[in-house]
């Protein structure tokens, strides 16, 4: 199984590859082995997060650009952040496309509330673990109203 429960935590494997590398095999520009991803198999999924969040070394191998910097809620305060482009993040089976947050190297991968959204996965409080939304019958669908 991609994820695993460590003191109540849920970490996940997420496959996460340069969303602007992925439109250049797309234009026959790079081969599909050029585009620069990167697997972090303990992402931690933090519901009180908003973003999908990535330490600058991540970051910098990815070869992500910088959009704009941003203040953000943490809990030691108000505090800003820069937002970086796209990227397509995999996690069990599905997918999405989200701008990156960067964070310290010395934190962890956190997978916010917006990309499950996105992937319509929810947290199963009992056992720990990422599953299919039970109001869509655990089969990935999304809300367009």
């Amino acid at each position: 199984m991609s994820e695993t429960a460590e003191m109540g935590r849920v970490l996940v494997t997420a496959k996460i590859d340069n969303l602007g590398d992925l439109y250049e095999v797309e234009r026959g520009r790079i081969t599909a082995d050029e585009v620069r991803s990167i697997t972090v198999e303990n992402a931690l999924v933090d519901t009180g997060a908003s973003n999908l969040s990535l330490p600058k070394s991540m970051i910098e191998h990815l070869g992500l650009m910088p959009l704009l910097d941003r203040p953000m809620r943490t809990a030691n305060g108000i505090r800003v952040f820069k937002i970086f482009g796209a990227v397509r993040v995999h996690i069990q089976g599905r997918d999405c496309t989200i701008d990156v947050t960067e964070v310290d190297d010395d934190c962890p991968v956190l997978v916010g509330q917006v990309a499950l959204e996105l992937m319509d996965w929810v947290i199963d409080m009992k056992s720990h673990r990422l599953i299919g939304n039970p109001d869509h019958g655990g089969k990935w669908m999304q809300e367009l109203y």
